[in-house]
Parts: C-alpha cells; structure tokens; sequence
C-alpha cells in the first residue's frame, strides 16, 4: 500500500467517524427530548454513559487515567530535494497505574513506522520506539502535572528510520483544565547512552497543546510539535510548526473514539525537513 493510498483510506476513515458523530449527536438530541417529555432532566449523559464533553478534556490530557490507543497519521509534504511525501503512522498505548490513592503512573509508548520518500532512501519500516513514564498526583485540581523518564530503544529496522542509539532523559508535562479549556505543554530531552547508530543524540522536544471544548464533544485543537536537535548544524537545529485543527469525541457502535485532523506549516525547519504537514489521529478510549 502506496502512501497516497494510505492518506485516502485515513481521510475516509475520518469521514465515517465524523459521519457516525453526526448520527449519534441526532440519537442524543431526541433522546433527551423525550427524557424531557417525560419529566427527567436534560443536559446530563445516561446512567451508565459518558458525556462526550468531559471526555474529551479526558482524552486531551497527556496524564488522565484513561487507557486509550492512538493512531497518529503524520503526513510531511515537501521533505527532502524531492519535494515527496513522507507518512509515518505512530502507534501510541497509554495505560496509567493507580499506585495508591494519591499518585499514578502514566505509561506511553510511541512505535513509529515509516515511509520514506525515494528522495530520502525509500525505506520503510520499524523506527526507534521510545517509552515515557509520567508520576502524577491525584489532586482533583485545575492544575495537574506529571514527571519522569523518557527512554529510546534502538529498534529501527533501517538506518534511514532512526538513530539506533539508546537513549535517555527527563519529561515533564504541566495542564490547566478551567472551563472550555485545556491548555498545556509536554516538554523532553533526551541524550544517547550506546547502540550501534553512528550519530549522537542530543534532542529537546516541546509539544505545547490548546484545546477549546464545544458542544456534544467537538473541540478546536492545536498541538504542534517542535523538536531542537543540538547536534546539528546552527540553521538546521530548529523545526517549529504552526497550525490548528478540529476534532470529535464520539462512539463508532460501543467504542468510544476521538478522530482529529490538523495541519501544520513549518516556519523553522532543517535543510532536508518537510515544508507542511497534516496530521490524522483516531483514537480509541477505554473509559471506567
């Protein structure tokens, strides 16, 4: 499968499920006129049932105790002297860990696979996977953050698809859910330890996220992700994408999902870096 093919069957995909939003917004609305009829109180989800509101400000959380799997679609146009199309499609479990009644342990994985355009090798396959744990307190506050270690493992299957080095470092991840919003940042640093890649790691990476949470779970989303790469060269260290885009928490049958789609241009990027990107997540929520 081609990426021009993977990026219309994503598209289709996000179709359907904002299709099956629409459905299931209709279902709630006639069902609380006839809670409404029959003299219950409107506004309020089932017994038994989610609010598609609050799980969204769930799900936009980096640190909530929610069990979720993302798929994250990244589409880079304009990479490399080509001009080609990269896809990397990251894999992202999120189990947290009640420890006690006052902390829990968030752990995440990303497993990254690409592939590369012709121009930059056209390799495709298994990229380096990283694990992040995040100690968080249970405070029941606005405010909430989250520490601990991010972790690289050298498992690319080509050279082109990561450094092969292991790594390590700090994370930390820091939100206010007030109203509407939730708004926030992840910020990560990681160097090299060993592996058999030839180049060394030295990467801050800082991803900084505003949410606005409208009616029956659509929201407005912007969540660009920058990286600083102090080994490289002084014009090529930064990559600073701009952009925004929309987003829907709802159910496909009994599942509950959250479908984005966002674009990006970058105005700080390397030499061989992608000029804009878009990027689509579907995600599956497992709430309590």
């Amino acid at each position: 499968m081609n990426v021009k093919t993977i990026l219309l069957t994503s598209l289709s995909a996000l179709a359907t499920t904002l299709s099956y939003g629409r459905e299931e917004d209709k279902d709630a609305a006639d069902a609380a006129l006839e809670k409404k009829a029959d003299g219950a109180a409107v506004g309020s989800a089932p017994a038994g049932e989610h609010d598609p509101s609050d799980l969204a400000k769930q799900s936009q959380n980096p640190i909530a105790n929610l069990i979720s799997l993302p798929f994250q679609n990244n589409f880079n146009f304009g990479s490399a002297e080509g001009g080609d199309l990269q896809w990397t499609l990251n894999v992202q479990p999120v189990i947290p860990v009640e420890l006690n009644d006052d902390w829990l342990l968030i752990n995440r994985a990303i497993i990254p696979i690409t592939q590369n355009p012709t121009s930059l090798g056209g390799e495709g396959g298994l990229g380096d996977i990283q694990y992040q744990g995040f100690l968080s307190p249970q405070t029941g506050s606005d405010f909430t953050w989250g520490i601990g270690p991010v972790l690289g493992f050298p498992a690319a299957t080509d050279s082109t698809l990561g450094a092969r080095r292991w790594t390590a470092g700090p994370a930390f991840v820091g939100l206010l859910t007030k109203g509407p919003w939730v708004v926030g940042a992840t910020v990560n640093h990681q160097w090299d330890w060993g592996g058999s890649g030839d180049s060394d790691v030295n990467l801050t990476f800082i991803q900084p996220f505003v949410n606005d949470n409208m009616a029956n779970g659509w929201y407005l989303t912007s969540d660009p992700a920058m990286s600083i790469n102090w080994e490289a060269d002084t014009g090529d260290k930064w990559t600073v994408p701009l952009g925004a885009g929309i987003g829907k928490v709802g159910k496909i049958g009994k599942q509950h999902v959250n479908v984005k789609a966002l674009a990006f241009y970058n105005v700080a990027k390397p030499d061989l870096g992608p000029d804009w990107s878009a990027r689509l997540q579907i995600t599956l929520l497992f709430p309590k």
